[in-house]
């Protein structure tokens, strides 16, 4: 059995969350401003954020705290947005070696984003847990401190500022799926498909009334059930495709 710990799954992971960490602190810093308005402190925002990493979620608490809504209606807003963390986690964990110990699973699975969710999935072979570590640790120091940078701020900066730091967190998504889509087309098929579906929710009736946490758990299990059935990969001993 290999080790956990490798030093080049620590580096690697440094290596590939470093791009995710930046641009987690410009899209954290705009929702530092929003948690700014809802009353919270610089360090109260930094411990809020490293331990959430959520950006729909975080978005929707600091606006409820903003409107002094109770915290049962809080609570299950942020459940229910952060719902799809489940559907990746079960994912994620085909991607982890046999013999993996319990404890390594359930702390890798306290560090999903979407973001390393995609680049863990995406590694080559099983997943290492220090690849992940690390991966997880240096993008959350980053999203944890962009955070707690926005609420120093506060409404200094103006709006159209704001709103154009908040695009790099969608082109940084972009660049982890385009190159497996590249070279894999059953990869392909699958991106292309949940970009023309997702839209086509957006504006279908009754589809469009739904949250868009919900649409998107719903076409992730609905996508990935298709994927898995009319394309399964064959996987060897190493984790290999």
């Amino acid at each position: 059995m290999q080790p956990f710990m490798q030093r080049n799954d620590i580096f690697g992971g440094l290596r590939d969350g470093i791009p995710i960490a930046l641009g987690y602190f410009a899209v954290a810093f705009s929702l530092g401003i929003i948690a700014k308005g809802a009353g919270l402190t610089a360090a109260v925002g930094f411990v809020s954020s490293f331990f959430t990493r959520a950006s729909a979620g975080e978005y929707g608490v600091y606006t409820l705290m903003a409107a002094s809504a109770p915290y049962t209606e809080i609570v299950v807003m942020c459940l229910v947005t952060n719902l799809r963390y489940m559907l990746m986690g079960a994912a994620l964990s085909q991607k982890i070696a046999p013999g993996t110990s319990r404890l390594h699973r359930l702390l890798m699975a306290c560090c999903i984003t979407d973001e390393i969710f995609g680049i863990s999935i995406a590694h080559r072979g099983y997943a290492p847990p220090a690849y992940t570590y690390s991966a997880a640790l240096i993008s959350t120091l980053f999203w944890a401190s962009g955070c707690a940078a926005g609420i120093v701020a506060g409404g200094m900066l103006p709006a159209s500022v704001v709103s154009a730091l908040s695009v790099a967190l969608y082109g940084m998504f972009l660049a982890i799926v385009m190159p497996p889509s590249r070279r894999d087309g059953n990869v392909l098929l699958a991106v292309t498909a949940s970009f023309l579906t997702s839209g086509l929710c957006a504006v279908a009736p009754l589809v469009r009334e739904w949250s868009a946490g919900t649409r998107t758990i719903v076409l992730t299990i609905v996508l990935s059930t298709l994927a898995a059935w009319l394309r399964p990969i064959d996987v060897d001993a190493d984790g290999d495709a």
